[in-house]
């Protein structure tokens, strides 16, 4: 067994052990509670209301559902996910289960795992719950073995290439003139990314434009080559590319679920192309006829004669005619629909899609590659003859739940191995999003001090708030602020560290005027902090007209605010600090921020760590340390 092959087996047994944590974890959070507990933390919406119905794509038939309980509670439903489509009635299959399609406010789209609906869509007694995510695994193992078998074909190549065996191969004699809109790394990434004929690697760290680098690069593509797919982890990084790309021209078809229902995205959709093609109106009647013969084909008679026997055979051979001809009159349309987009763009497991079945790529762009679990990341792969792989390493990893998987190798992503083992990588180090404040402390820490502010950028500071006060760190320490738990949650907060951020907060909108506020974020990294925080901020007379953003640390990625608060929450006589260990999650926090960073934290907690401890030298160095005791006399 090659040493390749040895460590893509070690990584399906490492899959296995995430697999069997992941769905222990279901079974013991989700499948065990009761409905009413299901509903209080928010992984059922019932009972819902039935708002529209039909067939989709494929033999799928959907629903639109509206929930009418708990409408202003959070919940754990996203874009993409698998859920139970269910009735209480009895009923002989009282459930279905389906992929939510897309979300908007307390409405959801579910795409159902059958070709006909259910009957009992009248009762009032429906709901939905949230499903383990089996298929997924499916996908990367399936992708696993295609990768480990391949031999003497483009994928055994491109693994070989991407796993270190071999060193990728470009073209030294293509040399493209400059785009005159990037910056001199940015042109060296997109040149090598032209020029390559296996894998190119693009680093981007935060603010340094990958995605205006990765679309520039796309734009090139598309005028001598057919066929890029343009992949992320997430939905909501697929529409983003999907938004940016339609936006110079190109034509892009988005396969699979949304992560936003207005416009920019929805015409991009297969599904919207599709209806808007004059032919879809006879295919969905087609579909309708069909789905109404095997719904009399399957009525229940008690006595059936020879007569009745004839008629329900008649009534299933008509209905399967109907359904092949309905399905090829749609693959028809589809093919001519993807074949004439310049770029097709889903998630990874996306490619997997039945309207891409068997489509191999010229080119697969993997985007926020350091967020995918490495088996999902060959899943689009195996389709392409060159990849390009673009992400930063030290911002989110993907999510592991195992220990044991984590320990064992699992947390690092296929763009570490590559960076680590390639002679070539494009580190982008150009930043045009934070002053030199903010930035310099991550640039020292992850980035060997590479990164660039640019020059619109670097002096970058809100007006009045004096030249020290772009990095600031209010301490909680010996105030008593002692960290909390919700009752059976393992989510922390701390709502008097919060009250501290408060004060802060109303000092700063007081200097200006509501039209001329900068942009706001409060966020942190504990779900239950940022809830109460929410709930304190949107009741809060005075806080509530300004567009304040509040989300965890992980729903904030990709975005950016002139000022951003960060609650640490933790603090603990023991130094304890749970997953604020994972550094690379500050790191997004801390870089979002262009004009002023402020964070609220106990240092006598923190700072028994290194990177903290690095923090609070480089927050008294630059004169941004304050205490919390200043904020409670104003209180």
């Amino acid at each position: 067994m090659s040493k390749i092959t040895a460590e893509l087996e070690q990584l399906k047994e490492v899959l296995q052990i995430e697999k069997e944590e992941d769905y222990e974890l279901y079974r013991k959070k989700i499948a065990s509670l009761s409905l009413s507990e299901r509903r209080k933390e928010g992984y059922t919406w019932s009972p819902v209301n039935v708002l529209k119905s039909g067939y989709t794509i494929g033999e799928k038939a959907f629903v639109v559902v509206e929930r009418t309980r708990e409408i202003s509670q959070p919940h754990q439903f996203r874009s993409g996910m698998p859920v139970r489509f269910y009735t209480q009635s009895d009923y002989k299959k009282p459930e279905r289960n389906g992929v939510i399609n897309f979300l908007q406010r307390n409405k959801m789209k579910i795409i159902l795992n059958s070709k006909d609906l259910p009957d009992w869509l009248n009762q009032n007694d429906i709901g939905v719950d949230v499903e383990f995510d089996g298929r997924t695994y499916v996908e990367m193992e399936k992708a696993m073995n295609q990768v480990i078998e391949a031999k003497g074909d483009r994928l055994a190549e491109l693994r070989d290439v991407i796993l270190g065996k071999t060193q990728p191969y470009s073209d030294i004699h293509f040399n493209p003139t400059s785009d005159p809109n990037l910056n001199d790394a940015q042109n060296v990434a997109v040149r090598n990314i032209l020029a390559s004929r296996d894998v190119a690697v693009v680093h981007g760290p935060p603010g340094t434009g990958k995605t205006t680098t990765l679309v520039h690069a796309i734009q090139q593509l598309s005028k001598k080559e057919t066929g890029i797919l343009v992949t992320a982890p997430s939905n909501t990084a697929a529409d983003v590319l999907a938004i940016r790309l339609s936006n110079l021209g190109l034509q892009v078809v988005r396969i699979g679920h949304i992560s936003r229902v207005d416009e920019s995205i929805l015409k991009h959709t297969l599904e919207a192309q599709l209806a808007a093609h004059p032919e879809s109106k006879n295919i969905k009647k087609v579909k309708i006829e069909a789905a109404e013969m095997r719904r009399q084909a399957q009525k229940f008679k008690r006595k059936f004669d020879g007569e009745a026997r004839r008629e329900r055979n008649h009534l299933w051979t008509q209905s399967k005619e109907l359904s092949s001809w309905a399905n090829q009159l749609e693959r028809r349309l589809l093919d001519q629909i993807l074949d004439s987009s310049q770029v097709i763009i889903c998630t990874l497991v996306g490619v997997t899609n039945r309207a891409l079945a068997n489509r191999k790529f010229s080119t697969v762009i993997i985007d926020e590659a350091a967020q995918a679990l490495e088996p999902a990341t060959w899943i689009p792969i195996t389709r392409a003859s060159r990849v390009v792989l673009a992400g930063d390493p030290f911002q989110l990893p993907p999510t592991v739940k195992s220990f044991k998987a984590q320990k064992q190798g699992l947390s690092v992503t296929l763009i570490e191995k590559c960076i680590e083992r390639h002679k070539k990588v494009n580190l982008l180090n150009i930043q045009y999003r934070m002053n030199f404040a903010i930035m310099e402390f991550s640039n020292q820490q992850f980035y060997n001090g590479n990164l660039k502010a640019a020059e619109s950028v670097t002096d970058h500071a809100l007006d009045g708030m004096g030249e020290n006060s772009k990095v600031l760190f209010i301490d909680t320490a010996g105030c008593g602020f002692e960290e909390q738990s919700k009752e059976g949650q393992r989510s922390k907060f701390n709502e008097e560290e919060f009250f501290i951020l408060r004060e802060h907060l109303y000092q700063l909108i007081a200097k200006f005027e509501l039209e001329k506020s900068p942009s706001i974020a409060v966020i942190s990294p504990y779900r239950e902090q940022v809830i109460r925080m929410e709930t304190y901020i949107t009741e809060d007379e005075t806080l509530s007209p300004y567009p304040i953003e509040i989300n965890t640390i992980d729903g904030f990625q990709g975005q950016e605010r002139d000022v951003v608060y960060i609650s640490l929450v933790r603090s603990n006589t023991k130094s304890e600090i749970g997953f604020l260990k994972d550094y690379r999650r500050m790191n997004v926090a801390m870089t979002r921020a262009k004009k002023l960073l402020i964070i609220v934290g106990d240092s006598g907690t923190i700072g028994a760590h290194d990177f903290y401890q690095n923090f609070l030298n480089y927050v008294e160095k630059v004169g941004g340390y304050q205490s919390a005791w200043e904020y409670m006399r104003t209180s």
